[in-house]
């Protein structure tokens, strides 16, 4: 799959919708989470790994008469197509809807058939901007989940043999400051030794363009036009500078794959859910650390939210239950439980996450690390109804220069091109 189809957040279009995975909230059918003989049966329809499992037993235990089934999807894909489905059929949702960060934007066009989850005795408990993204004209309309703060992981021993410092203490000094310091580190380092310094000009794209406040629409949704648009240009034309140092590499791809077998590359942006893939691409490779440090000071790349159809016939239990489920305890226990990093300010803090170490990178104090840029993160991008189609267009182009070899001049025309052809001037 090519990294154009995954820059969304792992939330790439739907193709067709899929039967409905969410059932309604009387529903009494099977699920792979229930346990049947409650007098309130609340659904919640969720994909990949939430970590809520045991979550759903604990809570039923400490709230007799409530059964939850669990609807799982397969994929995030499939999880988008059902919950799509559902609101153009306005009927047919879970109780409480997991919403990947990719889709929020659209979700919110929907705002109307969602609750305010507003409650005040929550006030405080999120990052300001996970809350900030959920709100639309005063309404808070999903409560976060996890998130994706990036940090760098890195080759300390391919490192070691560039000069650079190895200690990633040090390594954090040696790359705080901006995109420009990050990639003449690399530059210093790839003259040294002949090898890229990141896995591909697309991933590495993929986390500069996530910076900007609103990368191709603006406020109200309206496309900022490409041959305009001042900030990715800059974006692409940076990247371009510093192309003799990229790996040339498509993320997901099978060259990016086997190059963390080899000495692919020095350098790559990591957010938590990217030690589990990068950690099983470099199984038995010895090396890698992680440093805490983002260029440009903070970065997401990922998470999700809960919200409550207005549809559901037990929409105060579901509240309730998104609520809890969302709570700081909660959320360390995901954690633990799957690796999903809290949006929680006690979550952060707490011994749970705080105390976690990850031995694959050099015992790195992953839980520290993430939470310190966690709290560095000042914006979520806003992604409209148009973000990922696009983002489709700049990211290809980029890979026709990264991994093609095209012009990368020429490449930018094609791509203002593709926009005009988008019609959404």
């Amino acid at each position: 799959m090519k990294f154009t189809r995954r820059t969304a957040l792992a939330a790439s279009a739907a193709t067709a919708a899929t039967a409905a995975i969410a059932g309604c909230s009387s529903s009494s059918g099977g699920g792979d989470g229930g346990s049947g003989g409650g007098d309130i049966e609340l659904t919640v329809a969720t994909f990949n790994e939430f970590g809520y499992e045991d979550l759903f037993a604990k809570y039923e235990a400490e709230n007799p008469g409530v059964t939850i089934t669990h609807k799982k999807a397969a994929t995030a894909d499939d999880a988008r197509a059902n919950l799509m489905t559902g609101l153009a059929a306005g009927s047919g949702l879970a109780d409480v809807e997991g919403v990947e960060v990719g889709w929020w934007a659209e979700l919110l066009q929907y705002a109307d058939v969602f609750e305010d989850l507003t409650d005040p005795e929550l006030e405080g408990r999120w990052l300001d901007w996970k809350v900030e993204a959920a709100t639309v004209d005063g309404k808070l309309v999903g409560y976060g989940t996890d998130i994706g703060p990036e940090a760098i992981a890195y080759r300390a021993d391919l490192f070691e043999k560039a000069g650079l410092p190895t200690d990633r203490t040090e390594v954090a000094e040696l790359l705080t400051g901006d995109w420009e310091t990050y990639f003449e580190a690399g530059r210093q380092f790839t003259e040294a030794t002949g090898i890229p310094w990141f896995d591909g000009a697309g991933g590495t794209f993929n986390g500069m363009v996530q910076q900007l406040t609103h990368p191709y629409e603006t406020a109200d949704g309206t496309p900022v036009p490409l041959a305009e648009n001042a900030d990715v240009k800059a974006i692409y034309d940076l990247l371009v500078e510093y192309k003799d140092i990229s790996g040339g590499m498509t993320q997901w791809e099978e060259d990016w794959t086997a190059s963390f077998q080899s000495d692919g590359f020095a350098t790559m942006l990591c957010p938590p859910w990217m030690m589990g893939p990068l950690s099983g691409n470099a199984d038995g490779v010895e090396g890698w650390d992680i440093a805490d440090v983002f260029p440009g000071g903070g970065g997401n790349w990922g998470g999700s939210y809960l919200a409550v159809p207005s549809q559901g016939k037990n929409v105060e239990e579901a509240k309730k239950l998104a609520a809890w489920l969302t709570a700081p305890a909660q959320q360390a226990a995901a954690f633990a439980a799957v690796g999903a990093f809290p949006s929680q300010l006690e979550a952060l803090e707490s011994e749970e996450v705080t105390s976690s170490v990850n031995p694959f990178f050099n015992d790195a104090p992953v839980g520290e690390i993430f939470s310190e840029r966690a709290t560095a993160i000042e914006v979520q991008p806003f992604m409209g109804p148009n973000f990922f189609v696009i983002n489709t267009v700049v990211a290809d182009a980029i890979t026709r220069w990264d991994g093609d070899g095209v012009d990368p001049a020429e490449s930018w025309e094609q791509a203002l091109t593709a926009y005009d052809e988008l019609g959404l001037a």
